[in-house]
């Protein structure tokens, strides 16, 4: 198997030097943090930290795990009472140069700034995952959504750059537009959500226009689970007849995970994050649970500590290519808080997902969890392009119930009636609420 990557010192360092080496990047970020950053160093100091130097290990047994944990919600209060970016800003307003935004999928957005510093590690961190995936100088990656403030794809845009990669911005296309675009200009690599990658080959396909056979041999998704589940990657890598990437981060943390060509699970670059996975109801150590997330590289806005509300699995085995990364199976298997409990059974979506996408009969889906008298119950919609809707139908509400224990009404309902999503899908509605 063939292996790229970006720095093989740091991506194959064993795990004690690797450590020493976070350690002390966590050191340099929290003197100036310390220093005058508002917001963590009140809460820094609470904890008893006002000396970076006093922390010299990231077990359970140090300084570290006793800092306090960082919530998005503490985040989102702090910037309403102190408009408009609040108090987690380490340097005066006039030395940042960029602003994003997080989608506000749950809850109102975050603004969040980046000095020329921690964008050009933005960069470094896109490029660990282009890299990653054998991405180089010699392609032509393609950028498939509309550049607003989300910052997923302005970062992997700075990526390509990084790398030498020719750019190519999507924004302002129709998605016929974006397919021809992807013919004429021989893209190689596409940049998008796991939906939008199968949307743009579903528009593709009406139009005649012929993804499979065309230079795109990697696809890379970003901004919402999916490329990990099974059986979308296989749906997405049919549609494109290339091979698909996932990659997590996230607007306030960074770019943190990567898929290499080993394909075996999610790598954590702790050459620039420090990760943790905790119980969420205790907060205690975990292998199953909420990923906690601290950058080393991004001093005037940092986060340390922070809750992603994620949920991940952390896989043990050594990965074949090499690296000495933590890796998490499946990547990022859904929201801590998104799970749907009906008739006291636990569902999470990227169940439901998983299973539906088994069905190559079946384009698009949609969930709702409603009330009906005294019992909870679950409705699937589904879009039956080819085949016998209704033995389709049955067959998706079979797999459903010998997989959850659950049983659920489905029913199709008219191609092309169901929405479609150019950033985060939102496939599940919990009418209860």
């Amino acid at each position: 198997m063939q292996t790229s990557y970006l720095d093989p010192f740091i991506e194959t360092l064993g795990r004690t030097a690797l450590t020493q080496i976070q350690i002390k990047k966590l050191q340099l970020m929290l003197e100036p943090v310390l220093e005058s950053n508002a917001f963590y160093g009140r809460k820094l100091k609470e904890a008893g930290l006002d000396n970076p130097s006093v922390i010299r290990t990231l077990d359970d047994m140090g300084l570290f795990k006793r800092l306090p944990f960082t919530t998005k919600q503490e985040l989102s209060a702090d910037q309403a009472a102190n408009p408009p970016y609040g108090t987690n800003l380490t340097y005066p307003r006039e030395c940042y140069t960029r602003i994003h935004q997080t989608s506000g999928t749950t809850g109102a957005p975050l603004r969040w700034l980046d000095t020329s510093e921690s964008w050009e590690w933005w960069g470094r961190c896109w490029a660990a995952v282009y890299t990653a995936a054998g991405v180089d100088s010699s392609d032509r990656i393609f950028f498939a959504f509309s550049f607003g403030p989300f910052i997923g794809f302005w970062s992997a845009h700075q990526g390509a750059q990084r790398i030498g990669a020719l750019a190519i911005p999507g924004g302002g296309m129709s998605s016929f537009q974006r397919a021809k675009a992807i013919l004429d200009h021989e893209v190689t690599v596409l940049v998008c959500t796991p939906t939008y990658s199968l949307h743009l080959a579903e528009v593709a396909e009406q139009e005649g226009i012929d993804l499979v056979n065309s230079a795109v041999s990697t696809v890379i998704l970003a901004g919402e689970p999916g490329a990990s589940l099974p059986a979308t990657k296989r749906r997405i890598e049919k549609v494109w007849g290339a091979k698909c990437y996932d990659h997590a981060g996230a607007t306030e943390v960074g770019a943190w995970g990567y898929e290499c060509q080993s394909q075996s699970g999610l790598h954590v670059n702790e050459g620039e994050f420090i990760a943790e996975i905790i119980d969420p109801s205790t907060g205690e150590h975990a292998e199953q649970g909420e990923l906690v997330m601290t950058n080393l590289g991004r001093t005037g806005m940092p986060l340390i500590r922070y809750r992603t509300g994620d949920r991940v699995w952390l896989e043990k085995t050594p990965c074949q290519c090499g690296r000495t990364f933590i890796r998490l199976d499946g990547g990022v298997i859904g929201r801590v808080d998104d799970v749907l409990i009906v008739r006291g059974i636990n569902v999470f979506p990227s169940a439901i997902e998983n299973i539906v996408r088994r069905f190559s009969e079946v384009d698009e889906f949609a969930v709702d969890v409603v009330r009906k008298g005294d019992l909870d119950e679950m409705d699937v919609r589904i879009e039956v392009r080819e085949g016998e809707p209704e033995s389709v139908v049955t067959a998706v509400a079979n797999e459903i119930r010998n997989a959850l224990g659950l049983r659920v009404q489905v029913s199709d309902v008219p191609f092309g009636t169901l929405p479609r999503f150019d950033l985060k899908a939102r496939r599940f509605t919990d009418h209860r609420k």
